[in-house]
This record gives structure tokens, sequence and C-alpha cells, in this order.
């Protein structure tokens, strides 16, 4: 009998994390593994992607309603879980008030604490060998699956996000495994939680670059993203947040043109509003020069397209469109944020500039008049494989 392995995820709307369970999915062997997939919410552009043999669980409402606006979910009669997030929400502003933290990120420790209780329990599916928790807060497959061994996995900078250590330190010792996504991830995670070390161990984002290929080649060129002249086309990709740091482009972008650079800078965007971007557009008159492409189902007809590939965060545990930047042999530009050296090797695979904005216009500025440079990178990349889907072999591992 082979064995069983549960996987839980929030969506797959587009977004590093939902890339990366792709991957993941498509590693595994159904000759070797039975998957079940759990999604809260069945919804996202990359739903279509699941393997046909992967079985997705049926949908539970009053999960898909975590994440909800909470007048949706009072309409819908889910009163225990309105109860339970306005609980989660009074911890935390009172967790405010105690720490002044500098992020609101210790929020999904209070939902998972609270609202957890509130869902139905999924221990009628039986016990996995494997439950894999995909994403914060982990304490649904920790409460409420039944199974052998349980991973939950790492993806950020824990030195650039707060926590409250005392709340989610019990849900972390639950687990048997911790998968964290790079080195530095590791690094600064153990910082906050030093007594776990025993606990993780490393899998990287499992990416594939003949689907990251495929999907460049299902369009042509795209019609907005057309060149004019000699202009060199800059593109960025990235959930409009904080981490991100979206709102400094249209700086950046003015500063290049001062510096005499005749450049064009896209941005994909999603996951709220583009608003404050739009007014640094305007605050920094950057109209027509930096443009907001919104959401694409497809991203990687634009990656392929730019000149440079660019990530101006202010932190990341590892970009996945970084990854599959440098697999679509695009030269790319990232900010020297703690982690960065799990993704580029300066002036090798990629360049690394500061993360103050005059000195990364500056940094950009020189790399974007070094055309040897750029060949030299491009060359790099086409002719390195930037796959890694034996990861996989790591996860099965874990079964035991």
């Amino acid at each position: 009998m082979k064995p069983r392995i549960f996987i839980s995820m929030h969506y797959l709307e587009i977004g590093g994390a939902e890339t990366s369970l792709i991957g993941l999915l498509k590693a595994l062997d159904p000759a070797r593994v039975e998957v079940d997939l759990f999604l809260h919410a069945h919804r996202g552009e990359l739903m279509r992607f699941i393997p046909p043999w992967v079985n997705l669980l049926p949908e539970i409402p009053v999960y898909a309603f975590i994440e909800r606006p909470l007048t949706e979910a009072l309409r819908h009669g889910f009163l225990r879980l309105v109860w339970a997030r306005l609980r989660a929400k009074w911890h935390f502003h009172r967790y405010i008030k105690r720490k002044r933290p500098t992020d609101g990120s210790a929020i999904f420790g209070y939902i998972g604490r609270y609202v957890t209780p509130t869902l139905p329990s999924l221990r009628g599916l039986g016990t996995y060998d494997l439950a894999i928790s995909f994403l914060t807060p982990h304490d649904l497959v920790l409460r409420k699956v039944s199974a052998r061994k349980r991973v939950a996995w790492i993806h950020t900078d824990y030195t650039r996000i707060d926590v409250d250590g005392g709340l989610e330190l019990p849900v972390w010792n639950g687990y048997d495994y911790i998968a964290s996504v790079s080195v530095e991830v590791t690094k600064t995670f153990l910082r906050e939680f030093p007594t776990l070390a025993d606990k993780v161990i490393e899998i990287e984002n499992i990416l594939s670059p003949a689907f990251v290929r495929k999907r460049a080649d299902e369009e042509p060129l795209p019609a907005d993203m057309a060149r004019k002249d000699n202009e060199t086309i800059l593109l960025t990709i990235g959930r409009y947040s904080f981490p991100k740091k979206l709102e400094e482009i249209p700086l950046l972008c003015r500063l290049l043109i001062e510096k005499g650079q005749d450049i064009k800078w896209y941005i994909i965007g999603y996951g709220g509003s583009d608003l404050y971007i739009r007014r640094a557009i305007s605050a920094e008159g950057m109209e027509g020069r930096v443009v907001l492409l919104g959401k694409r189902v497809n991203p990687y007809p634009y990656i392929k397209a730019c000149d440079w590939y660019v990530q101006p965060s202010r932190y990341e545990g590892k970009s996945v469109v970084v990854r599959e930047a440098q697999m679509l042999g695009r030269p790319v530009i990232i900010t020297a944020y703690p982690t960065a050296a799990s993704q580029v090797t300066h002036g090798v695979d990629g360049v690394v500039v500061p993360l103050p904005a005059e000195s990364c216009a500056e940094g950009m500025s020189r790399a974007l008049t070094n055309e040897t440079l750029r060949q030299s990178i491009i060359s790099h990349l086409v002719s390195h494989d930037y796959g890694n889907e034996t990861e996989v072999n790591k996860v099965i591992a874990l079964i035991g």
C-alpha cells in the first residue's frame, strides 16, 4: 500500500508559496505516494495546474471563510468563526499595546490559536503517513489531522517579521519536522526559535524549468509591454505588500532616468489596492515610465520579454519569481535583503544592489550600462540547470 500524504494550503491564487506548492505536487510520483490536497478555499488561478492524480478534497464551507470579511462570514451563519476571529483580533491588539511590533505578522498566531478550535475535525479522513502544513498558521494540521509524521513549512525571513514566540513555540514543537526553503531562512528562524534546531530541514522551493518555459511560450510577446526605440525594459512582480517595496519603484525609476538611463519599468501586481503605487508614480512624475499591468494569470511571457528582472524587496524568504526569471535566462537585479545570497551570486547569475534608494539606483545604473556583464549573466543562466525536482526526495524521506 502506498504511503498517504496530506497537504494543507489556504488557496491557489498567484503567489510564491502557491507556485512552490504546485512544483511540489508535480514532482511527487503517483506510483510512489497517494496525495490528498486540502485547500481552505477552492479558488485561484493556479487551481488548473493541480495534477489530475492528486485527490483534491471537498471544500468545507467554514474553512473557506477563515479569511473572508467578517460581514460575509456572519451573513452565512458562521457565528462561532466570527466570534473566534474577533477574540483573535482582541488578543492581538493587546499584544500590540504590550510589544509595539514593527509589523502585523503576529496576528497569524492568534488566528491559529482561537480559530482552529471552532473548525471541523479532519480526522475522519484516516491516519496519514505524512501531513504537510504549507503555510502559517500551522495549528490546523497539528490539531485537526491524524498523521504519523508532520512537517510545517517556513517561507520567510524571521528577522523581518514580528511573531509572538511564546504563542507559536508550542505549535512548532508539535511538529516532527520544520521545512525551511534556504540556509538563510533557517538562520533567521533559529534566531527566534533556537531550541527548534534539531527539527529544521532544508527543502528548496521545487520548481521545474520545463514547466516555466512551456508557460512562457504559451503566449506571444505581450502587446502591453511593447518596446519603444532603445528603451531598457525592467519588470517586477509581486504582491501589493510592505515586504515587496513596490512603492519605491517610481523613485528608483526617476533616479535612474536622471543618471541617463532610458528605461520603462513594468509592474505585475496583485493582492490588494495599487493606489499607493499610483500616488508614488504621480509624486515622482513617472507616468508613462512606470506602468502598472495589474494581475496577469500567466506572467512568464512578460519575464521572457524583459531586459532585466528586478526584485527591490525589503526582505524575502527565497523568491520564487527570481528563480523563474533565471530559468528563463533573464538577468536579475535584487536588493541586498538578508537572504539575498541564497538567490544570486553577484556578477555571476545576477546583480545584488544596496537597499537604500540612492545606492540602489546607483548599483542598478552601473548594471544597466554594462552590456558585457548582462551578456555574461545570460550565458551563465542558459548554460546552467536551475531545476531542483530532486528536492522532492527529501519530502518522501520524511515518511520514514
